[in-house]
């Protein structure tokens, strides 16, 4: 299981300084939320101050770009780390893409699945030199002069990973990506019970199997080394439940669970602006559901257990700026259980 370091950073030198500080730590890989910054920008500093660790965006917002834009900046990207970028890719939702980005907003898991066949279709004339012809429902890119083209990338293209809640999108995500990002709204059964069928009839549809294709798992985890330290993280996991379950968008987890009715009170509460009211919604069996919980060495357990079998990679990450020292412990506890299945 590959080990990521996540989190939302403020600034791009401050996201970049996690991702020195996650390589040096020994993670596999870095994860940049675009929130406050433009995840590809954040990444081509980091590529300059690194070496060997996986540089993430996670997630650029597909809808607040087009097809074109995302398939030079991930090429640029690529190549200017050495090979060691991966797309990462969400859709967002309708609000934000309408009302923040000023972009449309229709059939979000048909337009991503052309989002990304589009993508693929660049990338494929930058490497062949033919004439580049896509034409589809959303997007339409019918030119491109050599003037334009940057030519073969000698890494290959990027990975793309794709986010996804939903079934449909999660069924794109296995047909047309190469690996989905679970997101942190999940649980262990949403993951079993919906997430992996979802996958496996994408995979179908593409007529390929799910092995190799990459699974990275939900990350809500809530430890410390002492009582005081594990209680400010559960407080902390408790928030973040609460803000995603206010979500219109990721109901159907919590109805899996029979939970709906949490989702309508924390809505309710969240469109009356009473953000501090809402974690003291999430009781201790919603807690539990959603993360894990305990110290470093149960909480690496715990990971183990629950996604061992099923996820490739796993983010350890904060609500806040990037910390790969907090998670030293776990990270150390994770690879050690790694060394005693290995041996």
């Amino acid at each position: 299981m590959k080990l990521d370091s996540g989190g939302y950073a403020d600034t791009v030198s401050q996201a970049a300084d996690a991702v020195v500080a996650a390589e040096r730590a020994g993670f596999d890989g870095a994860w940049v939320a675009e929130t406050r910054l433009d995840p590809f920008v954040a990444l081509a500093v980091a590529a300059e101050r690194t070496e060997r660790i996986e540089l993430v965006s996670g997630i650029a917002v597909a809808f607040a770009r087009n097809p074109m834009t995302v398939a030079v900046a991930a090429n640029d990207l690529h190549l200017h780390s050495g090979g060691r970028f991966v797309l990462g890719l969400g859709s967002q939702v309708k609000p934000h893409i309408t009302k923040r980005f000023g972009m449309p907003w229709s059939a979000p898991a048909a337009r991503m699945r052309e989002f990304v066949l589009a993508v693929r279709a660049i990338w494929a004339a930058f490497e062949s030199g033919d004439r580049l012809s896509f034409t589809g429902e959303f997007y339409r890119h019918t030119l491109l002069t050599p003037f334009f083209n940057p030519g073969p990338n000698p890494h290959g293209n990027p990975r793309v990973l794709l986010a996804a809640v939903g079934e449909r999108m999660t069924e794109v995500a296995g047909e047309v990506a190469d690996g989905v990002l679970c997101h942190g709204f999940s649980t262990e059964r949403y993951l079993r019970e919906v997430t992996l069928p979802a996958l496996e009839r994408g995979r179908a549809r593409a007529g390929k199997p799910l092995a190799g294709f990459e699974v990275s798992g939900p990350s809500f985890v809530a430890t410390g080394a002492t009582d005081e330290e594990l209680a400010t993280a559960v407080a902390e996991v408790r928030g973040q439940i609460a803000f995603y379950g206010s979500t219109p968008a990721y109901r159907g987890v919590l109805e899996l669970h029979g939970w709906g009715g949490l989702q309508d009170d924390l809505n309710a509460l969240a469109k009356r602006g009473r953000w501090a009211e809402m974690a003291g919604l999430v009781d201790d069996e919603v807690l539990h559901a959603f993360a894990v919980v305990g110290s470093p060495a149960e909480a690496a357990a715990e990971v183990r257990r629950r996604f061992g079998d099923v996820v490739d990679r796993f983010t350890l990450t904060t609500s806040g700026a990037p910390d790969p020292a907090r998670w030293s412990a776990v990270r150390a506890a994770l690879r050690e259980a790694d060394q005693r299945g290995a041996d």
